[in-house]
């Protein structure tokens, strides 16, 4: 009998090693080698290829692959052109190349040019690799202007390639050194989990799908928290509680001294550093705080 496997795209480019970093504390091992586009997974169930985030939309809905990792950008861009699609968004994945975040495409001109607001820009040239989305986007504004693909350098183009851009950014930095300005946000775009919408049907596939989904989201719920627990005597108890913001409320155990209970808790990591001091002036002993990998809600 074949042995099931899922055939799972993972985005080549800016998002590969965020995703291999993801994939490990979700408890999956990918093994990149720079010889080979089909990375190796500790999952006997699960065979990787490398594909371009920009084209993993096209190769679920063609059924080349069963699932894949790509940016809700080129999702839109991919129906931008085709219409419907066969393609089931599984889970959203707020995770980026520097950042656990969103990332925007934004409509951007020179900080000296006359522009001030899309509708300033008919007639004009917009540079861009979001070309389809960005069409869509001026056409609802009823701004008939022309759109050009971009190869690579956008932010360099205006004011003499062309007048405007759309580029995609996390924190801005590239727009401002370019003395850019942005007039607005033409789509904001995070990682998802696509699926084939046939594969979904497939009994196997749909619960690998499902559970992959379900230990992604939980590493991603684990960024930037920790587990902490510590003992406490029961008078004091509530001063310590006071002090907790809890992920929903902390778990609070009997010891085999009555008198006292243990207290488990989960935190921002940024707020540990101010937090430990406190609960120690509250009472608070055996303080431990450890790393999460997972939290599942």
């Amino acid at each position: 009998m074949k042995e099931e496997r899922l055939k799972l795209g993972i985005p080549k480019g800016s998002l590969q090693d965020a995703t291999v970093q993801l994939f490990a504390r979700a408890g999956y091992n990918i093994y990149v080698s720079s010889r080979s586009y089909f990375p190796a997974i500790d999952d006997p169930g699960i065979a990787c290829m490398l594909i371009r985030a920009q084209e993993m939309a096209r190769y679920v809905s063609d059924g080349v692959l069963d699932a894949g990792l790509t940016g809700a950008d080129w999702i839109a861009e991919y129906r931008a052109g085709n219409g419907d699609t066969a393609i089931t968004p599984v889970a959203d994945l707020v995770y980026a190349k520097q950042s656990f975040g969103k990332v925007k495409w934004v409509l951007a001109v020179p900080e000296d040019s006359r522009f001030q607001r899309p509708e300033d820009l008919a007639g004009c040239t917009v540079a861009t690799e979001l070309v389809r989305a960005t069409e869509a986007y001026f056409a609802e504004r009823q701004v008939e202007l022309n759109v050009e693909f971009s190869w690579g350098a956008t932010e360099v183009k205006p004011p003499v390639l062309a007048d405007a851009i759309v580029e995609v950014t996390e924190t801005g930095s590239s727009l401002r050194a370019n003395r850019l300005r942005i007039l607005d946000t033409v789509l904001e775009s995070n990682t998802q989990l696509i699926a084939n919408t046939a594969a979904l049907t497939h009994e196997w596939k749909r619960t690998k799908v499902e559970h992959l989904a379900l230990l992604l989201n939980a590493a991603i719920a684990a960024q930037g928290r920790v587990g902490m627990m510590l003992n406490v005597r029961r008078e004091h108890l509530q001063a310590v509680l006071d002090l907790l913001p809890a992920l929903r409320r902390p778990t609070i155990s009997p010891l085999s001294d009555e008198g006292w209970v243990a207290v488990n808790t989960i935190l921002e990591e940024k707020t540990v550093r101010e937090l430990i001091p406190r609960l120690k002036n509250a009472r608070a002993e055996g303080i431990v705080e450890y790393p999460l990998n997972k939290i599942v809600v």
